[in-house]
């Protein structure tokens, strides 16, 4: 099971673990895969505090996960302040598109945050305001690998990244997103099919997975997109991926920092339960459908704005979501993949992690099996 990958690394499987909680990500790295924080969420002061607690609690490395898309609103603005590039986005968002997200809000009875909880608008989704958090990561000796979820990042973040000797690569969902991230010379791709939760692309895992490794060559290639089992991972490997980046099944784990109301309506979905729509980032993403994404696809409502300026509509019902659950059932925030589906309990992560090895090893065996007649 071990691959080339594994080495570089220095880790014991190719079991990758995008998480956005740092207990997660220590676990999955203290099991001997590599815990991937998602950093979008944070401030750089904020990554910093979990990055040196990931210091204190792993023993080996992990991984950061930024986002800087290919094309996002704002792009090309130069010599802003995150703080500014926000403030000058704000500007181009309609009231409209902010009183209707507010209106679900309130017809479901989800209340507003308390004032001391107030927060910026801006995500990290763009070049200025991941910056500051790749700063924070080049001060982590122990994070090893940063990943980008959307598109290839610019070219002087790869040789800032490539220079401090940690690993980088990218998120594809096609053949010519891969061959782009090769020509920019990035360590590795995770090719993600339409089945995995949170930003993808169209083509199915199955058909995509063979077709990057054949265009890329040697160029290590991480299976995505509906992984949440061992047969699944033997599959992928099977087919000359260097490992497997799994995600929505770190959200019904016991450390996972997803509050039961919410944990529970992905213990209860079905793999029909999901849709990809815009109507949180403002590009297609894979969630639970509920009344929030059903609201934004009718014909007499606000279309989706581009990234990052939906997410600035929207992050108050991410947030409100995340503090009141019970009440922010129907209209949550709840990215996952069609795996959702076979998350039917919880489970520690580090039980996860070997489950996805015994029942790797189990698949290898019978196909061993039958090929010895």
């Amino acid at each position: 099971m071990r691959t080339e990958i594994c080495d570089r690394l220095g880790i014991d499987v190719p079991i990758f673990a995008f998480t956005h909680c740092r207990d997660v990500a220590a676990a999955v790295s203290n099991a001997g895969g590599l815990g991937v924080l998602g950093a979008v969420g944070f401030t750089a002061e904020q990554l910093e505090v979990e990055l040196q607690w990931l210091d204190d609690h792993v023993t080996g490395v992990y991984g950061v996960d930024l986002v800087i898309p290919s094309k996002y609103e704002g792009k090309g603005v130069e010599g802003l302040s995150p703080e500014e590039l926000e403030a000058q986005l704000a500007k181009l968002v309609p009231q409209g598109h902010r009183d209707f997200a507010e209106k679900i809000l309130e017809d479901h009875g989800v209340p507003h945050l308390p004032p001391e909880e107030r927060h910026n608008q801006l995500l990290g989704w763009t070049a200025t305001t991941v910056a500051p958090q790749i700063e924070v990561i080049l001060k982590h000796p122990k994070a090893k690998l940063v990943a980008n979820a959307l598109g290839t990042p610019p070219d002087d973040i790869i040789k800032q990244i490539q220079d401090s000797g940690r690993l980088i690569g990218a998120l594809c969902g096609s053949v010519k997103h891969a061959l782009n991230h090769k020509r920019a010379g990035l360590d590795f791709v995770v090719m993600q099919g339409t089945e995995g939760g949170g930003h993808c692309g169209e083509i199915a895992s199955m058909v995509l997975w063979p077709q990057v490794i054949d265009a890329i060559g040697d160029l290590p290639a991480l299976a995505a997109g509906g992984i949440g089992n061992g047969r699944q991972v033997a599959a992928a490997l099977a087919m000359g991926a260097a490992g497997a980046w799994t995600g929505s099944i770190w959200l019904t784990v016991e450390e996972a920092n997803v509050p039961p109301a919410q944990m529970q309506s992905y213990i209860d979905a079905t793999s029909s339960d999901t849709v990809r729509s815009r109507s949180w980032t403002g590009k297609p993403a894979r969630m639970l459908k509920n009344d929030w994404t059903e609201a934004w696809e009718r014909e007499d409502t606000p279309s989706p704005l581009g990234m990052p300026l939906q997410m600035m509509v929207a992050l108050d019902g991410v947030k409100r979501g995340h503090r009141y659950p019970e009440q922010a059932k129907d209209v949550n925030f709840n990215p996952v993949g069609q795996v959702v589906g076979q998350m039917n309990k919880i489970e520690r992560s580090a039980d996860v992690v070997q489950r996805l090895i015994t029942e790797y090893i189990e698949s290898v065996e019978r196909l061993n099996k039958l090929n010895n007649g």
